[in-house]
């Protein structure tokens, strides 16, 4: 990655933990009052959210030829697959039990809220099983594993016209 983009990237990242911290977000308690519909702060910063990624993701495309750092403008391949609705659902009662995203939570180590290390640890050690039993994905979202065993299935384009020949 070039210096420019790591700065971008580094710069994001700030604004990102900068507003996570702010909103009170990397705090457990106010989340877990969020999702029991005790506290509602938090959905103005969900609300602000999705303003400003709708518009950013319709608007980018279009005023730009390329983006910044990225070679492309890509979309999840994944949208609506039973793997992303399967592991959404075990994301959410993950959230739901332990009030921590992964977001906040390195926001709030960053923030010397340092219990949240125990949940990150647990993050952590989910993915680390999900990626050991289920294969690792690809930088295009899409599993190594089912990649190497669909190219084993389907014969070559050459071994497909010799047979056909033979």
């Amino acid at each position: 990655m070039k210096p420019g983009s790591l700065f971008a990237v580094l710069a994001s990242g700030v604004l990102f933990g900068f507003g996570l911290a702010l909103s009170t977000m990397i705090k457990p308690e106010i989340v877990l009052d969020f999702l029991r519909w005790r506290d509602f702060g938090l959905l103005l910063v969900l609300a602000g959210a999705v303003v400003v990624t709708l518009i950013t993701y319709q608007l980018a495309p279009r005023v730009l030829a390329r983006p910044i750092i990225a070679g492309r403008f890509d979309r999840h391949a994944v949208f609506g697959r039973r793997d992303t609705l399967v592991g959404a659902a075990i994301f959410g009662a993950g959230w739901g039990f332990c009030g921590i995203c992964p977001g906040p939570g390195i926001a709030g180590i960053g923030a010397a809220n340092w219990p949240l290390a125990y949940a990150l640890a647990g993050i952590s050690l989910g993915a680390l099983l999900q990626g050991w039993f289920f294969g690792r994905l690809d930088d295009d979202g899409t599993e190594a594993r089912r990649k190497e065993e669909t190219s084993k299935e389907e014969p070559s384009k050459e071994e497909a016209g010799t047979s056909a020949t033979s």
